[in-house]
């Protein structure tokens, strides 16, 4: 089954308000940032729930909503803040994440400021009212097994898994990689420096699948050899290319 990409039409009327600290002390300071959610609308997340808003350098922002991830970019001038252009992938998850997940997503389109007090992160509205508190980002340890759930087929789109397959990668400590790519196991290397990554090369056995299952394979590796940097949440895993576009979607494995 596909994972739909849907477009999310946000406003983007800006306002004018007065410039705030940042977490480095400086205005504007916002790319490069990592945030997780603490409260949204003065009530605290779902349990077991784990939303994210991520700042690129390059304009672009993303995260974890709920249940779906989601990507688009932003606008920041002084302490002014807008979201545009934000899509979603579209998995179905327990009413009430689904229910979190979409107030989530419209509180970004209601954005418009942004203050950083305490460390802490609060988007608020047109009349300066708090919509959204995050904390910085505190990311789990990359090391360990993943299970992908999602795909960039190289076509523009994310695609889910497809059904009857296991997508699998695992981060040794010593820089190793290995898995299995829904049809063959493969193995390689891979560096970090800071939030970056770099995978490769990559070797594989050679054993013959589907066709179906055979193009997932090689978008999936495809998609490692593009990868340009990772995003951890409690139990999930983001890599994404050089202009932020996601690659490869990971829940913890089992």
């Amino acid at each position: 089954m596909k994972t739909i990409w849907v477009l999310l039409a946000l406003s983007v009327t800006a306002v004018v308000v007065s410039a705030c600290a940042s977490p480095t002390g400086k205005s504007s300071a916002l790319p490069g940032t990592k945030w997780e959610l603490v409260t949204l609308n003065g009530a605290a997340p779902v349990e077991g729930t784990s939303v994210t808003l991520f700042f690129g350098e390059d304009n672009k922002a993303g995260g974890n909503a709920s249940c779906n991830t989601y990507s688009g970019s932003y606008k920041v001038a002084g302490s002014n803040l807008t979201f545009e252009q934000m899509m979603s992938t579209m998995m179905a998850c327990e009413p009430a994440i689904n229910e979190q997940e979409q107030e989530y997503l419209k509180v970004l389109g209601e954005t418009k400021s942004y203050e950083v007090i305490g460390g802490n992160l609060t988007l608020k509205d047109a009349s300066g009212n708090s919509l959204a508190e995050f904390a910085p980002f505190q990311p789990a340890s990359l090391t360990g097994e993943w299970q992908a759930i999602a795909i960039n087929n190289g076509k523009e789109a994310v695609v889910s898994v497809l059904n009857g397959t296991t997508v699998t990668a695992v981060f040794s400590a010593d820089g190793k990689l290995s898995g299995n790519d829904g049809c063959n196991n493969y193995n390689g290397t891979y560096t970090l420096d800071g939030d970056k990554i770099t995978i490769g090369p990559i070797a594989t056995t050679r054993m013959a699948c589907e066709q179906a299952i055979m193009d997932q394979e090689t978008a999936y590796l495809n998609a490692l050899a593009k990868a340009a940097t990772y995003t951890l949440g409690k139990d999930s895993l983001e890599l994404r290319d050089v202009d932020g576009a996601l690659l490869v979607d990971y829940i913890a494995g089992q």
